[in-house]
């Protein structure tokens, strides 16, 4: 079965890097003195059932992409492997569900088909209502999902 699985990764990992090199790069951000962009509370719920409707560990709906930043609302239905994000902070605003986050300390990269984990981390519960700043480059991990988790997730470029 790991062999499998090894196979369709090995097979699966090129096209999804030509996918990516032939997707459309995202749009400029606006403008300095541009109209602000408005999302209804209705359009925001919406993007929030499309994220659930999706089954699988972790879906996304996007709420306003560019070159510049990024906001979706992603829904967690599981934990996930460790990851870090080079030249992008991130925000965190738990809208729904409860679980465990760990930030910062270093990547540990699993084995056997385990997702990677963070040793040192700092460990933190989260709820509805709390925010997580996540600094460029630094290690972030949902290690338990007690409900799934829904949240607001802003992104943007780290500051040179």
């Amino acid at each position: 079965m790991r062999r499998i699985a090894i196979m369709i990764v090995l097979l699966i990992t090129p096209a999804l890097a030509l996918a990516q090199q032939n997707a459309p790069p995202p749009p400029p951000a606006p403008k300095p003195g541009s109209p602000a962009i408005y999302k209804s509370a209705e359009s925001l719920a919406a993007a929030l059932k499309i994220a659930k409707a999706t089954a699988g560990g972790m879906t996304t709906s996007a709420v306003a992409n560019t070159d510049q930043y990024r906001i979706n609302i992603v829904h967690r239905a599981q934990p996930a492997a460790a990851i870090a994000h080079e030249g992008n902070t991130e925000l965190h605003y738990i809208i729904e569900g409860s679980g465990t986050v760990v930030t910062g300390g270093k990547i540990v990269r699993g084995g056997d088909g385990k997702p990677a984990t963070i040793a040192d981390g700092v460990t933190q519960r989260v709820k509805p209502g709390d925010v997580i700043i996540v600094p460029e480059n630094s290690p972030h991990w949902y290690s338990q999902v007690d409900t799934a988790i829904t949240y607001l997730e802003v992104r943007w470029l780290a500051p040179k």
